[in-house]
């Protein structure tokens, strides 16, 4: 499926409109685990999960690429770092205090980082199109989060959380750029996997620390299940398909189908939390699909 350019630029693609939905499921692990399991041990059972699996999947790989991936280790600490220690675990300990709302805005800017990062720092192009797209969608976005009350913007209340998610939000960015900067010889599955590797080691001593601590929550099934449901969407779907479609796409178009966050975000709160679903996401989404058409065209 896989053996030419085009069938590859279908592919990601098609998986730029997947992958914010797998994303989307960890808005709803982040809300479920406070007081079921601490957030650094939340981030290391999801991609030490993650890891487990996709190794398996590319053990020939990484064995054969062995020598390359051990000389290279410190970038896929410093991936995993930025990955999976602050993308991860830091938006659980966000997530304890702020709102889903002042997460989605937060996150609302990343992909102009990573389109600005592309242009400026990858030397990528970036057409008027995709840049008015990037505009349409920013647009949408805001209309989301905002639920349609632009005058609301300067009633949001900032809190410790806000803090969280801001560092996430730069630290994918970063991640996202490196990816594309650092060359491999690795395919998506076996260089996530490494990522993955990266981020268990630097989670580890964060986890242990958790784990010492007199008022930790017992474990539960409850917390397995999140585990399990963090490390398969947001954990191998989700960072797969972004690595793979960046890789094909590059940084800047794909950095477009992050605006799709909130989008997917308030329908699964609709669907599975029963939430109420308002014109402001119809208006958005308006707005959101055609912007990320534009931006995600040559």
């Amino acid at each position: 499926m896989l053996d030419t350019p085009e069938s590859r630029v279908r592919l990601a693609t098609w998986l730029i409109w997947v992958t914010p939905a797998f994303w989307s499921v960890n808005y709803l692990v982040a809300r479920s685990a406070p007081g079921i399991i601490e957030p650094h041990a939340l981030a290391l059972g999801r991609w030490a999960l993650a890891g487990l699996i996709l190794a398996f999947i590319a053990r020939s790989e990484l064995w054969r690429e062995r020598r390359s991936t051990l000389a290279h280790g410190w970038r896929y600490l410093v991936l995993g770092a930025l990955g999976m220690l602050v993308c991860g675990a830091w938006v659980y300990q966000g997530a304890q205090t702020t709102t889903a709302m002042n997460i989605a805005l937060i996150y609302a800017a990343s992909p102009v980082l990573i389109a600005l990062g592309a242009v400026i720092w990858l030397g990528e192009r970036f057409s008027w199109r995709q840049a008015l797209g990037v505009a349409v969608a920013m647009a949408g976005v805001f209309h989301v989060v905002v639920k349609g009350q632009w005058l609301s913007l300067g009633q949001v209340q900032w809190v410790t959380g806000d803090g969280w998610i801001l560092l996430a939000m730069v630290s994918w960015a970063a991640y996202a750029l490196l990816q594309k900067k650092w060359s491999t010889p690795l395919g998506s599955t076996a260089r996530l996997a490494a990522i993955c590797m990266g981020g268990v080691i630097v989670l580890l001593p964060f986890s242990i620390w958790e784990y010492l601590q007199a008022d930790r929550p017992a474990w539960t099934m409850q917390a397995t299940w999140l585990v399990v449901a963090a490390g398969l969407l947001p954990g191998i779907g989700a960072y797969w398909a972004y690595g793979f479609s960046q890789k094909v796409l590059g940084a800047s178009r794909v950095a477009a189908s992050l605006y799709l966050g909130p989008l997917y975000g308030g329908l699964a709160a609709w669907v599975v939390l029963g939430e109420t679903m308002g014109w402001h996401h119809i208006m958005g989404a308006a707005l959101i699909l055609p912007g990320i058409y534009l931006a995600s065209r040559r």
